[in-house]
């Protein structure tokens, strides 16, 4: 998941409109609440703004999902229904070991 993350965080600029009308195109609760995540936790360097989140929000899985398959543990994140690993949460693989 932090390749994932990595290779988002290094595009600087999102079409957010596209971006969040294919999202809920795909009528998938989970993967409007895993945008969601990502757009909330990059909002100042992608100009995110609570009129984006907002239908995004509204299409969040009405129980918890986790945010990778087949991985549990992690911490609820109640805003997207979602329970995110500790590494993405706090970004570890951007540590210096």
């Amino acid at each position: 998941m932090g390749e994932i993350w990595r290779s988002l965080e290094m595009v600087e600029f999102f079409d957010l409109d596209v971006v969040i009308e294919y999202t809920l195109l795909l009528e998938n609760a989970t993967t409007a609440a895993k945008v969601g995540f990502f757009l909330e936790q990059h909002k100042e360097a992608l100009m995110v703004e609570a009129s984006h989140l907002d239908p995004l929000r509204a299409r969040r899985p009405r129980k918890p999902h986790y945010l990778m398959r087949g991985h549990r543990g992690g911490r609820l994140v109640s805003n997207w229904n979602l329970v995110v690993p500790l590494k993405v949460l706090e970004r570890s693989w951007q540590e210096v070991v």
